[in-house]
């Protein structure tokens, strides 16, 4: 009876880690199940072409779930990233066309670098402002963050009385020219986004791993009561991950300025869910404390290449915002799931060394 018993443990065991080693995997089973069905019904899906514009669009959604992925690991959300892509969008284009007027007849114009920096400031300081929030005034992040969303898109169309800023070429004599290689250039055949892309990627990854700041990231979203009484500055980690997710979505209002060499103020809009999406696809607990960086890069493949492969089908954009809820909802549930068949798995594991 007993040597039954102990089989039978060993088998729930068993088939607890290899059932938890598959929604580990989920991402990956994700990524390969959408792949195989575009390749099979949508029109040229694998074509060199529309592999090199998936991989922009993928791009896009990875720099603002990069972002989403500190911050939810933190136990937090960040809801105005999307409009932090329109505002800064919009920074760049002004600058760009109208420079800075000091009034008195005197407006001061700036190089692209300049631009560039000047809008990646911009984002930062408005995650700062967001941290800001949470941190000092105890403002719950979604309430925080859901009020500088309005206010970002505000100043966004006030920019221009809600008007676009097209045709960004800029003028050679004042330094302003070049601004379409950020989004339309490539480098070793592959387009300029791509390469930042790496660049960001890795050094997220390099922080999340590697260093004291990434280690307090997890155990803020672990235990921040924990994380404080071991000596952790829970207001720091907190303001680091807001303003590197302000830092992310202004690079994407520059990249998507720079591929149409126009400013809208309505960009970026609803960009947000896609970030989340593609969080918590890759693997980041909503309940904070778990993610990856590569899971994350993997969730934004998923959401992207969803988002393409339904155009291509023809499938209606009220259908795509359906399936990409759909997506969340299973994602949440199934994270939900893995942190309940965990614990499971290492009871029984406990139990069976005792």
């Amino acid at each position: 009876m007993t040597t039954a018993t102990t089989t039978t443990d060993a088998t729930d065991v068993s088939s607890g880690s290899v059932l938890l080693t598959l929604m580990k995997l989920r991402t990956f089973i994700a990524l390969f199940a959408v792949i195989a069905f575009f390749s099979i019904f949508a029109p040229n899906f694998l074509s060199t072409a529309n592999i090199i514009l998936m991989s922009k669009h993928v791009a896009l959604n990875a720099f603002l779930a990069m972002g989403m992925t500190f911050v939810i690991i933190t136990g937090g959300i960040d809801l105005s990233v999307g409009s932090i892509v329109g505002l800064c969008g919009m920074v760049a284009g002004g600058l760009i066309l109208n420079g800075i007027d000091l009034q008195f007849g005197f407006t001061v114009y700036f190089n692209i670098v300049e631009v560039c920096l000047i809008t990646l400031a911009v984002g930062v300081a408005i995650g700062a402002i967001n941290g800001l929030l949470i941190t000092k005034l105890n403002v719950a992040p979604f309430i925080a963050t859901l009020g500088t969303l309005y206010v970002a898109r505000g100043f966004a169309l006030l920019s221009s009385d809600g008007q676009t800023f097209p045709n960004l070429v800029g003028k050679p004599e004042l330094a302003t020219t070049g601004f379409a290689f950020l989004g339309s250039g490539r480098v070793l055949g592959l387009p300029v986004s791509i390469w930042i892309l790496i660049v960001v990627a890795l050094a997220a990854a390099y922080v999340a791993k590697y260093t004291p700041i990434g280690r307090h990231i997890f155990a803020v979203g672990g235990n921040e009561r924990a994380a404080r009484m071991s000596g952790i500055r829970v207001d720091r980690v907190k303001m680091f991950v807001y303003m590197f997710s302000g830092f992310c979505a202004a690079i994407v209002g520059l990249v998507i300025s720079s591929e149409l060499m126009a400013s809208h103020p309505a960009t970026g809009n609803s960009f947000e869910l896609n970030a989340i999406a593609a969080a918590v696809l890759g693997g980041t607990s909503m309940s904070g404390g778990r993610g990856t960086i590569g899971g994350t890069i993997i969730g934004a493949f998923v959401i992207g290449i969803l988002s393409d492969g339904l155009v291509m089908m023809g499938i209606s954009s009220f259908w795509q915002m359906v399936i990409k809820g759909i997506v969340i909802i299973v994602a949440v549930v199934v994270d939900q799931a893995q942190r309940r068949l965990q614990q499971q798995v290492t009871l029984m594991q406990l139990a069976k060394k005792g």
